[in-house]
């Protein structure tokens, strides 16, 4: 058998190591998220866009954090599926409430910003679409969960439907290339060099890290609850047998 993750394969380990991880990336996300708002609406208007600009700096990190995290749910639904680990299993079931709530936002900013800039709050594009079947797929995979009583069964068919969607993933990353859209390009990571002047870069760079240690802190939060739901029932199933 392969040896599974050290890590996932100790709880204990885990529920020591996040009793103080999770305040210290909170504390983290709050000091960079200041930083970087404040360096986002200090900056000069743009010649084009005006005030609108500034929504990139909630737009743009959630939308890179709804794929992220969306890769930490399969990666979690995997090696629950393959090593059946339990606190594999916990992990994805606490990453996807995180995935959907920042899809969404990526979402509602992006047709605020869409409003101004195309004259219209939503269209059939590719990438507006496609990261609409990704917020799909978390919405599926948490009614997917709680649909089902039996544990391991709610784990194994989850676990699955999480695999199945990284295959949109690509689709929601090339889209724009892949196909004529209203959405543009890549403009921060891109061959020759970013498209955003520093005075936008930057705070945008802030917040995508304010973002991550946000969500590093909730989700080791919502794995702890979620160690600690199943230790409670465990213990009461078996004071039951007693």
């Amino acid at each position: 058998m392969i040896p599974a993750p050290a890590f996932l394969a100790n709880p204990e380990r885990f529920m020591a190591f996040s009793r103080w991880a999770a305040p210290l990336f909170g504390v983290i996300a709050v000091a960079l998220a200041l930083a970087g708002l404040w360096l986002g609406f200090t900056a000069p208007e743009d010649y084009q866009q005006g005030d609108t600009v500034r929504i990139m700096f909630i737009h743009i990190p959630a939308a890179w954090m709804s794929m992220f995290v969306y890769i930490c749910l399969g990666v979690a639904s995997l090696l629950a599926l393959v090593f059946r680990h339990v606190l594999a299993d916990a992990a994805a079931q606490a990453a996807a409430p995180l995935g959907a709530g920042f899809t969404f936002l990526a979402l509602a900013t992006g047709s605020l910003w869409g409003r101004p800039m195309w004259g219209t709050w939503w269209v059939w594009d590719a990438r507006l679409t496609s990261v609409l079947v990704l917020f799909l797929f978390y919405v599926a995979y948490i009614a997917l969960r709680a649909s089902l009583d039996d544990e391991a069964k709610a784990a194994r068919a989850s676990a699955i439907l999480a695999l199945v969607g990284l295959v949109n993933l690509p689709i929601v990353h090339w889209s724009v290339n892949w196909w004529n859209t209203l959405h543009q390009g890549a403009s921060v990571f891109r061959a020759g060099g970013s498209a955003l002047a520093p005075v936008y870069l930057w705070p945008v760079l802030l917040m995508v890290l304010a973002y991550m240690a946000a969500f590093g802190s909730l989700w080791l939060v919502r794995i702890r609850g979620e160690v600690w739901r199943r230790r409670a029932e465990a213990a009461a199933l078996r004071a039951a047998r007693a």
